[in-house]
C-alpha cells in the first residue's frame, strides 16, 4: 500500500482514522457498560409480562379466556398460545446480552423456562410459562426488546464523524499549508527567482523555519546582486585598457603581431561581453507579449553568414509574454555555440508540444556527454571535451539556463536524432 505523498492528504487521513477509531472505541465501551443494565431491564420486563399474563389467565373465567387473550393480542401485542410438541422453534442467537437476560429470567421463573426467537415461522421473543402442568407460550414483540439508545447511537456517530471531517481538514491544512508555501518558495529560489518574504505565522516551529528561510533568501539575493555588481564593474573597467591595446595593435608595423593582438582583443572583448550579459541578466527587463517566430527569425539572420548551413523549421505557436532581449541573448548563445563547437550545420525548430513551446537548436557536432550536461549549464564551467573552449568564459549555457528559469521554463540538453546535440528551451504557454 502506497501512502499519498502530500502532507495535507496524509495528515487528513491519519486524523480521520484517529477520529473513527475513537468513535468505534467509545461506542464499544458504551455498549459494554450498558449491556448488563439493559439485560436486567429486559429480564424484569419479561418476568413482569409472564407473571401478569399468568395471573390474568388464572383469574379469568374459562368462558372469558378467549376474549382476554384476544384483548392482550390487540391492545398489548402479546400472543398467548398453548405449547405443542410439534412446535418448530428457533433458538436465541448467541448474544451475550440476550444470554445474560435468559439467566436472570430463569432465576425468577424457573429453570424450565424456554426461549425462542421464532416459533412456527412467527418471529417474536417467545417465552414459555406453566399453569399447573400445562405449558404456554407468550410472544413479546421484538420492538420491545430492542434498545432504542443503541438504535440511534450509530446515526449519531455518523453525524459526529461528518461534523469532524471539516475540522480534521482544517487542522491538516494548518500544518501542511506553511510547508507547501515554503516548498514553493524554495523551488523559486533554486531557479534563481527570489520569492517575496513568506508570512511568519502559525506554530512557533513554523515561524522559526519561515523566518530562517526569509533571512537566507534575502542574504542569497543580496550576495547575487553584489556579485553581479562586482562582475559588471570589473568587466566595464577592462574595456578601457582593452581599447588601448586595440589601438596599439593597429599601429604596430609587424603584421603577424598586429593580427595576433587583434584576435586576442576580439576574444577578450567577447568574454567581457558575456560577463556583462550575465551580470545584467536579472528580472529588471519588463515582460511583454512577443511573436516567437519573428524573434527567432530576427536572431538567426545574424548567423547565416557564419554557419555552414542554417535551416529554420518554424511552426505556429501562441504568443508568449517574455523578456525579448533576454530570449534573444539566450538564442544567440546557442547559435554561437553550435557554430563554434557543433560543426556549423544547424537546424532551428520552433513548435508547440501540448502546453509547452519548445525552441530547439540542433547541430551535428560531437555533442556533450550525458554525465557532463548538468555541469555544462553551471556558470564558469568549461568542459574538457571536444566542445570545450579553453578561451571561453563558461557562461554561454549558464545564461541560457538562467533565461529559461526566469521564464518559468527549463533548458534541456539532449541527443540530436541525426547525431550531435539538441539544445532545447522549453517554455510554458500562458493559460
Amino acid at each position: 500500500m502506497h501512502l499519498p505523498r502530500s502532507l495535507l492528504v496524509r495528515s487528513f487521513i491519519l486524523i480521520v482514522i484517529l477520529i473513527v477509531l475513537s468513535l468505534a472505541a467509545s461506542v464499544t465501551i458504551f455498549r459494554h457498560v450498558q449491556q448488563e443494565p439493559h439485560a436486567k431491564q429486559m429480564a424484569q420486563m419479561v418476568v413482569s409480562v409472564v407473571n401478569l399474563t399468568r395471573a390474568a389467565v388464572l383469574a379469568a373465567a374459562p368462558e372469558w379466556r378467549s376474549a382476554l387473550l384476544a384483548e392482550l393480542a390487540g391492545a398489548e401485542g402479546l400472543r398467548v398460545q398453548i405449547a405443542d410438541s410439534s412446535d418448530v422453534l428457533k433458538p436465541l442467537p448467541e448474544h451475550s446480552e440476550l444470554q445474560m437476560m435468559v439467566v436472570k429470567v430463569r432465576d425468577s421463573l424457573g429453570e424450565n423456562t424456554r426461549f425462542a426467537m421464532e416459533r412456527n415461522d412467527v418471529k417474536a421473543l417467545w417465552v414459555s410459562f406453566f399453569i399447573g402442568n400445562e405449558e404456554f407460550w407468550v410472544a413479546l414483540p421484538k420492538e420491545r426488546m430492542e434498545h432504542s439508545l443503541s438504535q440511534v447511537l450509530l446515526p449519531w456517530s455518523v453525524l459526529v464523524l461528518m461534523l469532524a471531517l471539516p475540522g480534521a481538514y482544517l487542522i491538516a491544512r494548518q500544518v501542511a499549508q506553511p510547508l507547501k508555501q515554503l516548498t514553493q518558495a524554495a523551488l523559486q529560489a533554486g531557479q534563481g527567482s527570489w520569492p517575496h518574504p513568506l508570512p511568519e505565522r502559525g506554530a512557533q516551529e513554523v515561524i522559526t523555519v519561515t523566518r530562517a528561510f526569509n533571512q537566507m533568501s534575502a542574504d542569497l539575493a543580496a550576495n547575487e546582486r553584489e556579485r553581479a555588481l562586482v562582475l559588471a564593474g570589473i568587466s566595464h573597467d577592462l574595456r578601457t585598457p582593452l581599447a588601448r591595446v586595440r589601438i596599439a595593435a593597429e599601429l604596430s608595423a609587424d603584421k603577424s603581431l598586429r593580427e595576433g593582438l587583434a584576435a586576442d582583443v576580439e576574444q577578450m572583448d567577447a568574454v567581457i561581453q558575456q560577463f556583462l550579459d550575465y551580470a545584467r541578466m536579472d528580472e529588471n527587463e519588463a515582460k511583454q507579449p512577443a511573436d516567437l517566430n519573428s524573434l527567432v527569425y530576427e536572431v538567426t539572420q545574424q548567423f547565416f553568414a557564419q554557419a555552414k548551413s542554417l535551416t529554420l523549421d518554424l511552426n505556429d505557436v501562441p504568443a508568449l509574454t517574455i523578456r525579448p532581449l533576454l530570449m534573444k541573448r539566450a538564442l544567440g548563445n546557442l547559435l554561437d555555440n553550435a557554430i563554434k563547437y557543433g560543426g556549423g550545420e544547424i537546424t532551428v525548430q520552433l513548435k508547440r508540444e501540448k502546453d509547452k513551446v519548445v525552441l530547439t537548436v540542433a547541430d551535428h557536432g560531437p555533442g556533450i556527454p550525458t554525465l557532463q550536461r548538468a555541469a555544462a549549464k553551471r556558470p564558469f564551467i568549461r568542459l574538457e571535451s571536444a566542445r570545450s573552449n579553453a578561451t571561453g568564459s563558461g557562461l554561454g549555457l549558464a545564461i541560457v539556463e538562467r533565461a529559461a528559469q526566469l521564464h518559468e521554463g527549463e533548458f534541456v540538453l539532449a541527443d540530436n536524432e541525426a547525431g550531435g546535440l539538441a539544445a532545447k528551451i522549453v517554455l510554458p504557454t500562458q493559460k
